[in-house]
């Protein structure tokens, strides 16, 4: 019996002993997580794989996990962004604090890359590297890439525009380094754009935000582009040529003094060279552009740009012969031109800014900015054309007509802006007023005379009328006063982890004495059962503020249309509410990331409008009301290692209500999908491969000069298929960084897309509408040197 009792006695303190040397050999690490400017970084993976341990950093940065002490136990540090971290600590005991310090990826390599940190509001962070190298027909790489994302469509590679989830190309707004940027007002076709003011090789950032955006950025219904330029860290220097241009960039700096310079020029005749219409083509791009920025020390930062532009279209064609119909009903349409157009376009911009920080928490920034445009469209083009049945023979129609415009605009917007941003630990607040004076002068005439079969259209025993005639002479001297508040906070509950974005936008227009106010609101929540998932909603009133294009109401008198502009126009307004989710996963031990979003968006005050090639011509008053809905997949990840790609995949409806009858958007895009696919040789990292796959509904069109109503047709969808191969001949040498030599083939598959439409009467007054195709198959050589 004594026996029993000290066996199990012996055995209780056996336990004991061992419980006291267990916990003996515990020890707990504890610190916080901070980047180079001694932010904290949140949502840092914590690991130590060896023992199964993993944690991450709360909205502090800080972080705690109890370890089994070894004689070396490693800890890692890791976050998408940036470069991951390791310490070892040799036999720990006790407690152990640390603060670790992680760097950006950027300044690890030479090359830039864009943070793609957890996305916790609208705004999704893009990488500029994706849109260099690749296969190019604009030589807007930012807009292009813009053009891939979900959500964002477009039906002219000649083209920078784009719509997003159905609103027009006039309700995108673009930042640069915080001043909104503007386009000219005249351009009616991709072959007339030029160069964007957005310069790639002079891109640090890309933040794009398709809906439910901050209330920082404008008056607009669609989506928000904001760009901010890079300060040369140390000299940089890049050459580019090819068949359709070149481009040069050079960026200096030392401690306190940085600039940067970029100049491109472009040509796309070699382009033009495609299109069905054959002649003269003579475009020339050229622009300017300097980033300067000067620190005299930490409290203050002076920062200039300034652009220049000088855009020349002049054509002279000569005949275009079209074949369209069905395998069993072919027509050919054929054409014989004479006379010519030249259109000019010169643009003016410059920002100035002082910043002071008062803190490194607290700045305030004062900035002025001023933008130019002259602009010129003038053409006088008469063809002969004949439609003709391929089959029998039989001419179905011949006629005569001629194409008359002289088109002038001048625009200049002056604005000052001050903002303020003031940050602790859980709260960024920022706000600004600003303040513009805007100034339009436009003198326009227009008018096309068409014959068909020996009779004028339209047909009058009394009198010749011109199937179309445009009279405008207008003038609009107006400001705005715009204000914005908004603060972005950031709290936990256990485990789980929410970004609340609230704010209000105030506006004011001195032209039709409108006050709009805008709020708006985003959460995003990281919830404690999964942290790679992310769920984020946001909603908000958005207004579409009218510029000069959407005053402009027409009235018809004997004949003649006159433009005239309403001084009742009302902004456009859209109620959205957006819903997203988004999931980071490993897969072939590569990370992925998918994002799902579904929106609809509530329009009142619609002012209804045509879309011709990318003119988009307004109906000057507030006659429409409708919606848009949809839902928007984007796959992105490392589909071959150490290279990005995505799939997107989009679904859309929309309609407005137009004389008590519902039709939809001119923009009412259906489904899309794209593909962006890169990818190295076998065996080899210099060798890249660029793949871009576009499929795309065509949009609504009808009769020219004709109602919405009308618009009872589809154009065929919009197919795409670009490829382009690089070679690095040159890596990390003594003089040059990178040479990169590579060729793109355009169109690979040759598929003809139609951009528009040209209507002809036949003899016996049917109407035929003839595609007009967009460029065909063509090969593109590229050369890049990176010093």
């Amino acid at each position: 019996m004594m026996r029993s009792y000290q066996t199990k006695y012996i055995l209780l303190m056996a336990m004991l002993l061992t419980s006291f040397v267990a916990l003996a050999d515990d020890f707990t690490l504890k610190g916080k997580v901070i980047d180079e400017e001694n932010n904290a970084l949140e949502l840092v993976t914590v690991s130590c794989m060896e023992q199964g341990k993993v944690t991450m950093t709360n909205l502090e940065g800080e972080f705690s996990m109890t370890l089994r002490s070894a004689d070396s136990v490693e800890v890692r540090f890791s976050m998408i962004g940036y470069a991951a971290r390791k310490r070892v600590f040799r036999r720990p005991k006790g407690r152990q604090t640390v603060q670790i310090v992680m760097h950006p990826m950027e300044a690890l390599k030479e090359v830039t890359i864009t943070e793609r940190r957890r996305q916790t509001t609208s705004t999704e962070q893009l990488d500029i590297n994706d849109a260099k190298n690749g296969p190019s027909t604009t030589g807007n790489a930012v807009e292009e890439l813009i053009q891939q994302q979900a959500g964002v469509s477009t039906h002219n590679e000649m083209s920078s525009q784009y719509n997003v989830r159905g609103g027009s190309f006039d309700e995108n707004a673009v930042y640069i380094n915080n001043v909104e940027v503007y386009r000219p007002l005249l351009v009616r076709s991709g072959q007339q754009e030029g160069l964007s003011i957005i310069n790639p090789d002079m891109v640090e950032k890309i933040g794009f935000s398709s809906g439910g955006f901050e209330a920082k950025y404008g008056d607009k219904m669609s989506s928000a582009l904001d760009i901010t330029y890079r300060r040369p860290k140390r000299f940089e220097a890049t050459v580019t040529a090819s068949l359709l241009g070149a481009s040069g960039h050079l960026g200096v700096s030392n401690k306190k003094f940085a600039m940067s310079h970029g100049i491109r020029y472009k040509t796309n005749r070699y382009l033009l060279g495609s299109l069905e219409t054959t002649g003269e083509y003579r475009p020339n791009f050229f622009d300017y552009q300097t980033y300067i920025s000067y620190t005299p020390n930490r409290r203050w930062a002076i920062d200039l740009i300034g652009y220049i532009s000088e855009n020349h279209y002049n054509f002279k064609p000569k005949d275009r012969e079209t074949s369209f119909g069905t395998m069993e009903d072919v027509k050919s349409f054929k054409v014989y031109f004479d006379g010519q157009e030249k259109d000019a376009f010169e643009t003016l911009f410059g920002t100035a800014s002082i910043t002071r920080s008062f803190t490194d928490s607290t700045k305030i920034k004062l900035l002025a900015s001023a933008f130019h445009s002259k602009e010129k469209e003038t053409y006088d083009i008469m063809g002969q054309y004949w439609l003709d049945d391929t089959q029998t023979s039989e001419r179905l129609g011949v006629g005569t007509y001629m194409e008359h415009a002289r088109n002038y605009l001048t625009a200049d917007v002056i604005s000052f802006k001050l903002m303020g941003t003031h940050k602790t630990k859980r709260h960024d607040i920022e706000a600004g007023i600003t303040y513009k004076t805007e100034r339009v002068e436009e003198q326009a005439r227009e008018y096309e005379m068409r014959d068909s079969s020996g009779y004028s259209i339209p047909h009058s025993a009394n009198r010749l009328d011109l199937i179309y005639t445009l009279s405008s002479k207008n003038k609009v001297n107006s400001h705005r006063i715009e204000a914005y508040i908004q603060d972005t906070y950031r709290f936990q509950k256990g485990e789980t982890f929410f970004t609340l974005n609230y704010g209000v936008r105030l506006a004011n227009w001195s032209w039709n004495k409108e006050t709009i106010v805008s709020p708006r609101a985003s959460l995003a929540i990281v919830p404690a059962f999964n942290h790679d998932m992310t769920f984020r909603l946001a909603t908000g009133i958005y207004y579409q503020a009218p510029f000069y294009k959407e005053m402009r109401d027409t009235v018809t008198e004997n004949g003649i249309t006159v433009a005239r502009l309403n001084e009742k126009i009302k902004s456009q307004r859209s109620i959205q509410l957006i819903a997203a989710a988004d999931y980071r996963f490993k897969m072939m031990d590569r990370p992925f990331r998918f994002t799902a979003e579904a929106y609809f968006k509530s329009l009142q005050n619609l002012i209804p409008y045509n879309v011709q090639n990318v003119k988009v011509t307004y109906y000057g008053e507030n006659l429409c009301s409708g919606y848009a809905a949809g839902l928007d997949l984007k796959l992105f990840g490392e589909f071959v290692p150490g290279t990005d790609s995505w799939l997107t995949f989009s679904l859309m409806s929309t309609r407005q209500k137009y004389n008590g009858i519902w039709v939809p958007l001119p923009t009412d895009q259906r489904y899309a999908i794209n593909l962006h696919f890169t990818d190295y040789f076998p065996g080899t990292e210099r060798w890249k491969m660029t793949l871009r796959l576009a499929y795309a509904d065509g949009l609504p069109f009808g009769a020219p000069h004709r109602g919405i109503e009308h618009q009872s047709f589809r154009a065929p969808a919009y197919k795409r298929a670009d490829i382009g191969m690089a070679f690095r001949a040159i890596k990390e040498g003594k003089t040059l960084k990178n040479m990169w030599i590579g060729i793109d083939c355009l169109n690979l598959f040759g598929i003809n897309n139609v951009n528009s439409y040209y209507w002809v009467t036949d003899v016996s007054n049917r109407q035929w509408a003839v595609p007009n195709y967009l460029t065909g198959r063509q090969i593109n050589g590229k050369v890049t040197v990176e010093f």
